[in-house]
Parts: C-alpha cells; sequence; structure tokens
C-alpha cells in the first residue's frame, strides 16, 4: 500500500461514533440534507428505511435531512406506494428531465435526482437495506457538515452473505478492489468501493459525469479522485448491511459493466467490446445468453440546461 494511503488511513477512516449526533446538528447550521433512495421493486425494505429516517432524523428534535426522496425506477410492485405511505416523496424516474429518454440502470437513476433535489449534500442510500440504522446517514453526512475539506464520504462495514459473516461483496473483491489496486492505487484503502451508501456536496456531484448502470459507484470515484483529490474523499464505518443478494448471473454482468467503466476512465480511445455471452443449461445443453453491457454515461449535471436554470429561478 502507498504510504500516502496509509495516512489517508490514518486521516480520512473513522467510526460513526467518532461524531455525536449532537456535534453533527451544531455543525449543519444552513446547510441542507437531501437523503435519495433509488429504488426498482423494493416494497420488502423501502417503507421500514423511509420510516427509520423520518422517525430518527427529521424531526423538531433531530433536524438533520431536510428531504427524503424515492427515485421510483419503474417498479411493478407496491414500492411507490409503500415508500409514500411511509413518508417520503416519491418521483418517477420518468417524470425527471423528460428531454432526455430514460437509460436504465442505477447511475442514471442518481443522476436523475440530482434534478429534484435542492440538497448541498446528497446523501444516496440503497432501498433493499434490512435492520436499517439511521447510522448509515449520520455515519456519511457527518464528516461533510463539520469538516469543510472532505467532499465525498462512503460508508464501510460487514457485510454477511447468508449466515457466513464477510462474504458478501464478491464483485468487489474480485473485480473493483483488483482494478482499484492496479490502476488507481490511491484508492485501495476504500472498504466498499461499490457500497451504494455514500454522501457528497452537490458542488461536487453536478460536475461528475455517471455511468448509467453498474458501474456508477467506481466511476464516480474514481472521477471524484481526478476532480478533488484523495485527502478531500473519506470513509466510515457503520456497521453491518444486511440486503438482498443477487445470483452468479447477474453479478457477472455487474462485474463486466465495472470493467467496462474503469476500462473508459483508462483509455478513451481503444474500447472492449461491450458485451457479455453467459451460459445457462437448457433442453439441448448449455445455451448463451448475451447481454449488452453498460457503456452509457450521463454528462455533468452542471452541463444540463434545465438544470443550470433551475438553480438561477
Amino acid at each position: 500500500m502507498l504510504e500516502e494511503v496509509e495516512r489517508w488511513l490514518d486521516r480520512r477512516s473513522w467510526s460513526v461514533a467518532d461524531r455525536p449526533l449532537e456535534r453533527i446538528l451544531a455543525a449543519k447550521r444552513n446547510t441542507k440534507v437531501s437523503v435519495v433512495l433509488p429504488a426498482l421493486n423494493e416494497e420488502a425494505t423501502v417503507g421500514d428505511i423511509v420510516a427509520v429516517i423520518r422517525r430518527e432524523l427529521m424531526t423538531e428534535a433531530v433536524p438533520l435531512v431536510d428531504e427524503l426522496v424515492v427515485i421510483d425506477s419503474g417498479s411493478t410492485d407496491r414500492t411507490a406506494e409503500v415508500a409514500a405511505a411511509a413518508g417520503a416523496r416519491v418521483v418517477a424516474r420518468d417524470a425527471i428531465l423528460p428531454r432526455i429518454p430514460a437509460a436504465p440502470g442505477k447511475g442514471e437513476v442518481l443522476w436523475r435526482s440530482l434534478m429534484v433535489t435542492s440538497g448541498d449534500v446528497v446523501c444516496f442510500v440503497d432501498a433493499d437495506l434490512r435492520d436499517f440504522s439511521a447510522d448509515f446517514v449520520t455515519g456519511i453526512v457527518g464528516p461533510l457538515l463539520t469538516d469543510p475539506d472532505v467532499d465525498f464520504v462512503k460508508a464501510m462495514y460487514d457485510r454477511p452473505f447468508g449466515d457466513t459473516p464477510g462474504q458478501g461483496g464478491r464483485v468487489t473483491e474480485l473485480v473493483a478492489r483488483p482494478l482499484l489496486n492496479l490502476h488507481w492505487p490511491q484508492l485501495a484503502g476504500f472498504v466498499q468501493p461499490l457500497g451504494g451508501e455514500y454522501a457528497a456536496r452537490r458542488s461536487l456531484l453536478e460536475r461528475l459525469p455517471f455511468p448509467v448502470g453498474y458501474g456508477v459507484e467506481l466511476g464516480l470515484l474514481v472521477d471524484a479522485l481526478h476532480t478533488v483529490g484523495l485527502d478531500a474523499l473519506a470513509q466510515v464505518d457503520v456497521g453491518v448491511r444486511k440486503h438482498r443478494h443477487q445470483d452468479g448471473q447477474a453479478l457477472g454482468r455487474m462485474a463486466a459493466a465495472i470493467y467496462r467503466t474503469a476500462q473508459l476512465r483508462l483509455s478513451r480511445g481503444h474500447l472492449v467490446r461491450p458485451r457479455l455471452t453467459q451460459f445457462e443449461r437448457g433442453e439441448k445443453g448449455f445455451e448463451p445468453r448475451t447481454y449488452a453491457v453498460d457503456t452509457e454515461e450521463r454528462p455533468p449535471m452542471a452541463e444540463i440546461t434545465e438544470y443550470a436554470h433551475r438553480r438561477v429561478a
């Protein structure tokens, strides 16, 4: 590990307990905090997450979160209804920036969320978390409110796989961590580089391109490093993350998208073939299934006309 990264781990890796809620609230002042939950068919978990944030972080006694928005990415279940009943403002992905046809993918939802939120600090939380704790929000928002030199904060945590501790994050260990260590060694200190819980200053997010799909977390992390430098990035230990795990083939598609995102950042010239073929056993043996790999990226939101007009208004 680079000596620079070792020093960064001492300076910019914290526990949620390092910043008591009282200290965070005292530092908040006039800073507005938005929490965004990207959601696609998460009726089983999204309501509980919204309820915890409303109950613990959006009260007169604890006014940490100013707006809580669920961006529904075309759910076919009761996600939107459940989230609204729990107290979130629900916005349909396709209703945001209708001039630009929506692409499928999580990164697309996160990018569009900047258009319908107003917080100086934007906090992203995945909507499939179980046993959700408000520490996921206070942990990653805290450094942004108490330290003006920090611009981007990721949560770190244990990720059990079923009953086995520490075995979650298979794509992280097999794809993302090797890529970062080899090509962006300054980012080797991040425990959960692909984690979906992170917060950043709007002034940074609006300057970054957003991969529309699974590559969004790696893309934002790498681009944040190049935009503001390692010392402006941080991570906070928030405990344990429990969520719905995807099957092996879905992870394969995720891995391909993440590799593609990294490859785009390594060389904008020579590009690998953006396709992934996987195999499933059928009636006649193994049958190939070929999928497109997420390749589209959205430009920095600051370049979007509607966003610029909204800021002026």
